[in-house]
């Protein structure tokens, strides 16, 4: 495929000056829109590329508009993508040609240091951590990338993408300090050299932008020299693109300005739990005038929302930020003049292992246009219709204010912008107060004339719309329109539209434009025409007008369903397709080496490929999805007679539209397993007096770099030990007076806006009691102690993932585990031992990571592993109930037979009552993808992706249940479909260890029996 911009020839821009950092025009690189699929592929990364001809190099500029690519304007409609969020990299072309399909030409990309970073100096970039696949692979689904490398990115990701081993770096964060420099120049030095040689300056792959840091404000002469040494560090690595920043204008001049300053905009915030309540739309007009040098940029414009634990869940995020939501305050920002838009997110993905903060739990779904699940929404769709616009009308790509006469109706609100060069006008039409739920109507007074428009013209210039007696436009509450004007396409000329315009394309003397406006609206569009065109309506209804005088073509109808008209003027001829929005939303618009074609029907479209003439037959190959039977229309250059489906001959026959009509199949049906068959084992030995701890490292430090150690001794933080992610366990020993009568402990397990933190406490085998977060007494019975003899205290404290650091004040750095133990009555020194994850900041599985495991027993003996032998283990039947405080372990291994060629996304779902107190960690084939609290929710369906899930084999789930009272157990677990496709995805499984990989030497731990070691490795 290929990044679209246009079959014009590059040209010089004659604004190009230099400026700070070298030229303004950045004379290295960048694909013209017109390029074919095998150039984009040229561009491939990886030196691979340089073993056949130079590349081409390209030029990437700006003014004041808009972005250029090789001259060329170009409208950039981005979306978010967090690929640390998607470990299967089969999915993410997955994901790449989804997001192409629906007219994004751009994806924006956060690189998470902490992902790649389990150490000081090591760092992975293989597997399911490749850079230079998600890069090629973004290429090559004809995608440009905005590079977002930090060194901090937020993301409500653990520590903001810090890694955790900078937790014991003096220094502060996001600060010139030495020690922090040091660490960050590490972490670009190696992911710029990967940046660097995909950049499209270079001819060798995608990258156009490169974000500097990540919202921030820090503007004392400190925080500018930070953000001026990661300028001149990502210049000395290589980096050519221009650089562009999310800091709300803060680094527009001065020391450490980026290139292109942006904008980061949520208007509607993030509590989904009132999702009708809108707030006001912020006018960035102020902005968009005082950008005297670059575009409006918006790198965060609200795409959907995060949800926190005990939310009220993503589906009330997705009405919060729905349809209605999109077109009306993305248009705005249109009407803002703004030409550069990215939306967090377009997909989420999930949270897996220990990748979230403390206030998300593990779907980040984020409402997104496409959801975890991989799945297609309305957000998507309404998506699709702006993002095909912005692909096809080019003049909006360079805008002015116009000024417009206001509506009849005070209710409503017209904004005006007009391209200085060709006159085509835009007039974005909503109610003057955004969160409006009336529906008012209104006539429109159009400046359609030639001339200037810098302030309000004479009446008698303007023309009244719809003309058509009877009719007005109308606004729904919470709708906004585009209306299209003096706009020429192909061999057309469109006077205006009140129909909202989706795009437009030309296949030699025919053109193709489709429109779409509510279910039963009125519409009207106009054309202009040297002479009477002759007008077929071929299929709906449409009511025509010819005016001799003006040489204007009137249409007017109503939307519903799809309705064509063809009209033939000369030479040429326009195929109009006018539809509802939910018609409009099945259209399809590829481009191919040889233009562009347009599909209708199926679930998604993929790719399109058609040989350029005179190839015969020529055939157009097209690949993608369906999620049912159901009929394609193709609509494709007239010598073009036949077309395929994922490989496949389809039957077609013309219509008179010009088009090829088929059909295609759709998927068979998929049944999933019961899960039966469970198999049960007690998984907390660490509560017992008896387990034997001496191979543990001792907490018994003294000092500390962390800024927010509270000044206790010992320190008892488990970062400062190496234990980063995942519950901790703590021992504690002392030798017992009799005069003990409880315990003060004070624990961090990372809470934000709620208690969803949790520790629980043993003395010596007894339950003492669970807490939240913070400090708390723990009585003792004076016949639980053990006078003159060894004592523990064994303490379960689980961690919910570092806090982020928005506000660079190392908030990053807080404690987690213990911070702190006091007995009362008597105070004999306690002796702490501390065991997490198996590998601390060494992780043992070199695949998954070490954000994959924590500290539980079963996860450091590889009981969440597949083919761990677990046939000593008891059998059990879901739902589970239990009185006794702990872990437990559940094993099931069951076989998924999905049909080669289909795409099943696959749920596990829990079923319980929510007064049971619970969390567990849930394993797929030894992949952590859920974490569970029953009493908090929100999320009871947990994604599996495909790739870690194999769809044609066996599959091993392992969860981990941490009851933390007495009113414990396990809901009814069982798998659900999230969807079923008939698919030109291929999925490979991901490879990784299981348990006979890890544990080379099974002794102790392969009889299934617990043990006080784990085994040797």
């Amino acid at each position: 495929m290929q990044i679209p911009t246009s079959t014009t020839p590059p040209r010089v821009d004659p604004a190009s000056r230099k400026r700070r950092l070298g030229l303004r025009h950045w004379g290295v690189c960048m694909l013209l829109a017109s390029l074919s699929a095998s150039a984009l592929a040229g561009a491939s990364s990886s030196a691979a590329a340089q073993d056949h001809e130079p590349a081409r190099r390209h030029t990437i500029s700006y003014d004041r508009y808009s972005l250029k690519i090789d001259g060329r304007r170009i409208y950039v409609w981005s979306g978010s993508f967090h690929y640390w969020r998607l470990p299967s990299p089969s999915l993410w072309t997955d994901v790449f040609q989804k997001m192409k399909a629906a007219g994004y030409n751009t994806v924006e990309i956060y690189f998470n240091w902490a992902y790649h970073s389990p150490r000081k100096g090591r760092y992975d970039f293989s597997g399911i951590r490749d850079v230079d696949r998600v890069l090629d692979d973004a290429q090559k689904a004809g995608l440009y990338v905005i590079a977002r490398p930090g060194p901090y990115i937020n993301a409500e990701t653990d520590a903001g993408g810090f890694p955790d081993w900078l937790i014991a770096v003096k220094g502060r964060a996001r600060s010139p300090a030495p020690d922090y420099t040091a660490a960050y120049k590490e972490w670009l030095t190696r992911i710029d050299r990967i940046l660097a040689r995909h950049q499209l300056t270079n001819g060798t792959g995608s990258v156009i932008l490169y974000q500097v840091e990540n919202e921030f404000y820090d503007n004392s002469p400190a925080g500018r020299r930070y953000m001026r040494d990661i300028e001149q560090k990502a210049r000395a690595d290589g980096i050519t693109v221009p650089l562009v920043g999310n800091h709300n204008g803060s680094f527009e001049h001065g020391v450490g300005a980026i290139d292109i300053p942006g904008y980061d905009d949520y208007p509607l915030g993030f509590d989904c739990s009132r999702p009708q309540q809108w707030s006001e739309l912020y006018d960035y007009t102020r902005e968009r005038r005082a950008l005297t040098h670059a575009p409006l940029f918006f790198p965060e414009y609200q795409g959907g929302s995060f949800d926190p634990w005990g939310g009220p869940g993503y589906a009330k995020c997705r009405q919060l930020t729905g349809p209605a939501f999109e077109r009306v305050y993305y248009e705005a920002m249109m009407a803002s003049g703004s030409t550069m838009q990215n939306f967090y997110m377009t997909y989420g993905g999930i949270n897996w292992g220990w990748l979230a903060s403390p206030g998300v739990y593990t779907s980040y779904d984020y409402a997104a246009p496409i959801d975890a699940a991989r799945r297609l929404t309305a957000k998507y769709d309404q998506q699709k219709l702006l993002g095909y616009f912005t692909r096809a009308v080019q003049p909006l790509t360079q805008t002015d204010r116009m000024a417009a006469k206001s509506p009849d109706n005070p209710a409503l609100r017209l904004d005006a912008r007009i391209n200085p060069v060709d006159d085509t006008q835009f007039y974005i039409l909503r109610h003057a107060d955004a969160r409006s739920t009336a529906a008012d109507s209104t006539h429109l007074w159009l400046d359609l004339g030639r001339g200037d428009r810098s302030s309000a013209a004479a009446p008698d210039r303007y023309t009244r719309i719809p003309q058509q007696a009877g009719t007005a436009l109308r606004i729904d509450g919470r709708d906004s329109k585009i209306l299209l004007a003096d706009y020429h396409f192909g061999g057309q000329n469109l006077l205006y539209s009140t129909s909202d315009w989706m795009t437009n394309l030309s296949q030699g003397k025919r053109d193709i434009a489709v429109i779409y406006g509510r279910r039963g609206e009125d519409g009207e569009t106009v054309f202009t025409y040297r002479a009477k065109p002759s007008v077929q309506v071929l299929s709906g209804k449409v009511v025509t007008a010819w005016d001799a005088t003006r040489g204007q073509l009137r249409l007017n109808y109503t939307h519903e369903g799809l309705t064509r008209v063809l009209i033939q003027s000369g030479q040429h001829s326009l195929l109009l397709l006018i539809g509802d929005d939910q018609t409009a939303e099945r259209f399809w618009k590829l481009d191919t080496q040889s233009g562009a074609v347009l599909v209708r029907g199926p679930y998604l479209v993929r790719t399109a490929s058609l040989a350029a003439a005179p190839a015969v037959p020529r055939t157009i190959e097209l690949t993608g999805d369906t999620d049912k039977a159901t009929t394609v229309e193709v609509f494709a250059p007239a010598d073009v007679h036949e077309f395929t489906w994922n490989g496949h001959p389809v039957h077609a026959e013309t219509t008179p539209s010009g088009s090829l009509l088929g059909q295609l199949d759709g998927p068979q049906p998929v049944t999933l397993p019961q899960l039966t068959d469970w198999k049960y084992q007690p998984g907390a030995p660490e509560i017992q007096p008896s387990f034997d701890d001496s191979h543990w490292p001792a907490a018994n430090r003294k000092s500390s770099n962390n800024p927010n150690w509270n000044g206790h001794l010992p320190i008892l933080n488990s970062d400062d030990y190496g234990f980063h992610h995942g519950n901790v366990w703590y021992r504690g020993h002392f030798t017992a007076t009799g005069r003990e009568q409880g315990v003060i402990l004070a624990a961090s397990p990372g809470t934000h806006q709620g208690n969803h933190g949790r520790f629980t406490v043993w003395l010596n085998g007894r339950y003492l009691g669970d807490y939240p977060s913070g400090a708390s007494y723990f009585g003792f019975d004076p016949a639980d102690l053990k006078v003159g003899k060894d004592n523990v205290l064994s303490v379960l404290v689980g961690n919910m993932g570092h806090n982020q650091d928005g506000s660079g004040d190392d908030l990053f750095k807080q404690p987690r585990g213990l911070e702190s133990a006091t007995l009362l009555g008597a105070s004999p020194t306690i002796k702490w031992k501390i065991q997490g994850d198996r590998g601390g900041e060494v992780p043992a599985d070199p695949v998954r990571g070490p954000m994959n495991n924590g500290g539980l027993y079963g996860e450091r003996m590889g009981w969440s592993l597949p083919g761990y032998p677990d046939q000593g283990w008891t059998a059990a039947t879901m739902p589970r109930t239990t009185s006794t405080p702990g872990v437990d372990w559940y094993r099931i291994t069951f076989t998924l037979d999905v049909p080669v060629g289909q795409d099943v996304p696959v749920g596990l779902k829990i079923s319980d009552d929510p007064s049971r107190h619970y969390r567990a960690l849930i394993f797929i084939n030894g992949w952590q993808v859920g974490r569970y609290i029953n009493a908090t929710g929100p999320q009871r369906v947990f994604n599996l992706p495909a790739g870690l899930l194999n769809p044609h084999g066996r599959n091993t789930i392992a969860i981990a249940d941490w009851n933390t009272g007495t009113r414990g157990g396990l809901g009814k677990v069982s798998l659900v479909t999230l969807g079923n496709y008939r698919s030109a995805l291929h999925v490979r499984l991901v490879p990784a260890p299981g348990y006979r990989e890890l544990f080379a030497s099974p002794a102790g731990a392969a009889s299934g029996k617990t043990s006080a070691h784990p085994p040797k490795h």
